[in-house]
């Protein structure tokens, strides 16, 4: 049984050809610049190949990619009869999705009147869906959304504390995101502590990141609000800020509203601290030459990754393990050695030694054997989680 993942982006589309029997990736690739001079396509099947190709849009790029999946020299199936059914990651379910949803005409509408909520990545998400239901109209379609893990939060941890009939009118809330990896790792901790009942907060650090916290399976907070912008610092956004920031930002800038948006989700985070970029690679470079704003881009963004530690220890009313994640999380010691000192507090015993040099595949214990509180590097598979859901729904 095999299932195509697609994540559409403005202007690519990733993709993955899972085989479900033992869950192996077959094939995966990136169409790249779609719409754009010097659109390609990346595949790796059965060989590796990249192709400069033209993708006016989403239909030219998806047709382009079932083309190669049954290509005879760097194919990995004969004929679109065997996938199975197509898994779709959408940005934003907003209230009208709890859960991932097979596709259809009334979905796609559902979706669409969702897009205020996401303006950047909600239209590529449709395109691909649209894209795909062209190419491939007898496939079996689901939308896997990534708020829809952060559904179980309670309203008391959605709410704004904004005019409450705003709130009806516009769906503003707290919604989360990286719904799909904190599901992802949330079923990876049951089965390493052995039990349904368990309090964990989890730190999906990348580029974009997010924490949350989770009990027994279930979310009851995240970092994340309305957008991705909320929350942590993070690679290029500000995460948690003063509203009244961006007035007077504008005021001296001269900056409009939309600009104002812009600088604080593309031109902030630790790229704006530190001046040498968004990548952690870079980053810790600085940090080891003695560039003090790269040293001080790592300490804050390590130390609200902490201050979320502790809140949600506090709204779980304790903890059984903290889980790294995400390609900071995952690669950067220097962050997680930040993050994870002078916790004992919280009944974390800390391993500095095995934190520089982590041991395992699918996991690594980095506190030591008797602490009371687990922390475990897991990392992350997102697509694989989308195409579970996919063929639960199919």
């Amino acid at each position: 049984m095999r299932v195509l993942v697609v994540n559409a982006g403005s202007s690519s589309l990733k993709y993955q050809l899972i085989e479900m029997d033992n869950e192996s990736v077959l094939a995966k690739g990136v169409c790249e610049r779609i719409g754009q001079e010097g659109a390609r396509l990346v595949h790796h099947g059965s060989e590796s190949v990249t192709l400069d190709l033209a993708m006016p849009t989403h239909s030219e790029a998806i047709k382009y990619v079932l083309d190669a999946l049954v290509h005879k020299k760097y194919g990995v199936i004969k004929d679109m009869s065997d996938i199975a059914a197509v898994g779709h990651r959408v940005l934003h379910g907003g209230e009208d999705f709890k859960e991932s949803v097979k596709i259809d005409d009334d979905v796609l509408k559902r979706i669409e009147g969702n897009v205020d909520l996401g303006p950047l990545h909600m239209p590529p998400n449709i395109m691909g869906i649209k894209a795909c239901r062209k190419v491939m109209p007898k496939a079996p379609m689901v939308a896997v959304f990534d708020t829809t893990f952060h559904s179980t939060m309670p309203d008391y941890a959605y709410m704004y504390a904004i005019d409450y009939d705003d709130y009806k009118k516009y769906k503003i809330r707290k919604y989360g995101f990286h719904g799909t990896s904190h599901l992802f790792i949330s079923g990876e901790i049951k089965n390493l502590l052995k039990t349904d009942k368990f309090k964990a907060v989890i730190c999906h650090l990348g580029n974009g990141a997010s924490v949350s916290a989770v009990k027994d399976g279930k979310c009851i907070d995240t970092s994340m609000g309305l957008t991705p912008l909320e929350g942590l610092v993070m690679g290029t956004r500000s995460g948690d800020i003063d509203p009244a920031v961006i007035e007077y930002l504008m005021d001296k800038t001269g900056m409009d509203i939309h600009e104002a948006t812009n600088y604080l989700n593309k031109k902030s985070g630790v790229l704006g601290i530190s001046g040498v970029g968004s990548d952690f690679r870079d980053l810790v470079k600085g940090l080891e030459e003695g560039n003090d704003r790269a040293r001080l881009a790592v300490d804050m963004f390590s130390y609200r990754v902490k201050k979320y530690i502790g809140a949600y220890s506090a709204a779980l009313g304790g903890l059984d393990c903290v889980v790294f994640t995400g390609g900071i999380g995952e690669h950067t010691e220097q962050v997680r050695e930040r993050v994870m000192t002078d916790m004992e507090y919280l009944g974390i015993d800390f391993d500095f030694d095995e934190n520089l040099h982590p041991k395992g595949d699918k996991y690594a214990l980095i506190s030591k054997p008797d602490s009371k509180v687990k922390v475990y590097i897991i990392p992350t598979n997102e697509e694989l989680v989308i195409a579970r859901e996919t063929l639960r729904l199919k």
